[in-house]
């Protein structure tokens, strides 16, 4: 923002900006700005595992869940992924049920 006198400095850009420079911390932390500039400095996210993506989460599942059936002899089997039905949803967990199953019962 050079027309305003202002310096950022933030987390690493996620895709290329005109005017913006990434910095490793140790250069970021000792960074100055011209006398009369505002320096901003945004705080870094904390640390930490990232969080999953929920499409990930289900491609995972469904791998698994393919996996499982096709190494389960025809009697053992779990339901037809097909005749699965939803019932519910909270975060990423969902609450499911077999309706071949239910029906015959």
């Amino acid at each position: 923002m050079y027309a305003d006198s202002t310096a950022v400095l933030g987390p690493l850009a996620m895709q290329a900006t005109p005017g913006c420079y990434d910095l490793c911390a140790t250069h970021a932390a000792s960074m100055t700005a011209p006398r009369g500039w505002e320096v901003i400095r945004l705080s870094e996210p904390e640390p930490g595992p990232p969080e999953p993506d929920e499409d990930d989460l289900l491609a995972l599942a469904n791998a698994v869940r393919e996996i499982g059936f096709a190494d389960a002899p025809p009697s053992t089997r779990g339901p037809d992924p097909a005749s699965v039905v939803e019932l519910g949803r909270r975060g990423h967990l969902r609450v499911i049920a077999d309706a071949a199953r239910e029906r015959i019962d």
